[in-house]
């Protein structure tokens, strides 16, 4: 089973549209997907309640162990298993996330406060890792790169020495799409080409696992 993990302590980074599109993604390439929520607000689990019968199957991953502080492991049925963590991710919940996580996903937006969050969970994550293995790929979230916010985004990423997956513009298509349950990968390609070109990255790295 691969399991993947959508993680950043900031909030609003767009740790839900990664992790949903991610799902979809998978479950358009046929596999048998879980998606779990860690998150209180559960924007992941509510999108879920919106996906069309119609759709390609994506299961609900039940995460949180009722009264106990462990995450519960995917469901034996899936094959590849999608994590949603929440803001402020540390303790326990860090802990059993990078033990649960063949990888782990790391959104980020071309904001002085995202960055400066996102460098120190980068270096806890580096402390972690060291026992856990556990691969980390960077995803520029809502960029405009005609911006000097994204120049600066683009110098900080390039000195991280990770993979960085791709860059994503800021476009109501994943905002749409998340009313409706559905991801880039339920639509006909051509409807949104654009956005689809901007995943090839991504889907690479994640095809690797």
């Amino acid at each position: 089973m691969t399991v993947v993990a959508v993680a950043n302590p900031k909030g609003g980074v767009g740790k839900s549209t990664l992790a949903t599109n991610i799902a979809g993604y998978y479950a358009s390439r046929g596999h048998a997907v879980a998606l779990g929520d860690v998150d209180r607000q559960q924007s992941a689990r509510l999108w879920l309640q919106q996906r069309p019968e119609a759709a390609r199957p994506i299961g609900a991953w039940d995460v949180m162990a009722p009264e106990a502080d462990r995450l519960e492991k995917p469901p034996r049925s899936a094959s590849h298993a999608v994590l949603d963590t929440p803001a402020g991710l540390h303790g326990w919940r860090l802990k059993d996330t990078l033990k649960l996580a063949d990888r782990i996903i790391v959104p980020l937006q071309p904001s002085m406060f995202d960055i400066f969050a996102t460098r120190q969970f980068l270096d806890d994550l580096a402390t972690h890792r060291r026992s856990a293995g556990v691969p980390i790929g960077i995803v520029g979230m809502r960029v405009d790169q005609r911006t000097i916010s994204a120049d600066k985004l683009h110098e900080f990423v390039d000195n991280l020495g990770l993979p960085v997956l791709g860059y994503l513009r800021n476009t109501q298509n994943y905002v749409h799409l998340a009313a409706h349950g559905l991801t880039l990968f339920d639509l006909t390609p051509t409807r949104v080409a654009r956005d689809l070109e901007q995943w090839k990255g991504i889907c690479a790295w994640l095809h690797e696992a």
